[in-house]
């Protein structure tokens, strides 16, 4: 019971943080599951990369995490934990925000915000790839996948599989 009250704490706050969608709280998800020795390193990319190929949002990882540490009722404390104080708050400033449509706040908040956003996304890309990228392979594999993307719309799932495929059959 101890540990599902410190999930629900943990990731309530890091869902608050999670400031310009999941990728952003990345690095404070990862260096707190280590922190608290809750997850390796190791654990948590494999978790973040099954949360990759899952359908659905990429964000649900977090519930294998609860489900990791504390079983089903890990996974429930976690997902609501996580989710639902967003939501309210999103809720809340959204009511907010359609009082403000006429005002000059509003789009200070938006301009601001951007930045902020895009700076946190970043950081949970770097995060993830310094994970991740540990040898010429992954690195080859993660460099043609931005290639691809950046040429071309191509499904992401077709992309990560075939990076998947590729690793295996050189790194063996």
């Amino acid at each position: 019971m101890k540990r599902l009250g410190s999930l629900s704490l943990v990731f309530a706050g890091l869902g608050l943080l999670a400031v310009g969608g999941g990728t952003a709280v990345l690095p404070e998800m990862q260096h707190t599951m280590r922190q608290l020795g809750w997850l390796t390193d190791k654990q948590f990319i494999d978790i973040y990369s099954l949360g990759q190929v899952a359908p659905g949002p990429n964000m649900l990882m977090v519930m294998v995490i609860g489900y990791r540490l504390a079983g089903w009722a890990g996974a429930g404390a976690v997902g609501t934990s996580f989710f639902l104080p967003d939501c309210l708050l999103t809720l809340g400033v959204n009511r907010i925000w359609h009082r403000l449509k006429d005002s000059p706040w509003r789009l200070a908040i938006q301009r601001g915000m951007a930045p902020v956003a895009i700076g946190l996304v970043l950081s949970g890309t770097y995060a993830i790839a310094r994970l991740s990228l540990r040898d010429p392979i992954s690195l080859g594999i993660a460099i043609t996948v931005a290639a691809i993307l950046s040429w071309r719309h191509v499904n992401p799932g077709v992309l990560v599989l075939a990076g998947g495929a590729f690793y295996l059959l050189l790194h063996r």
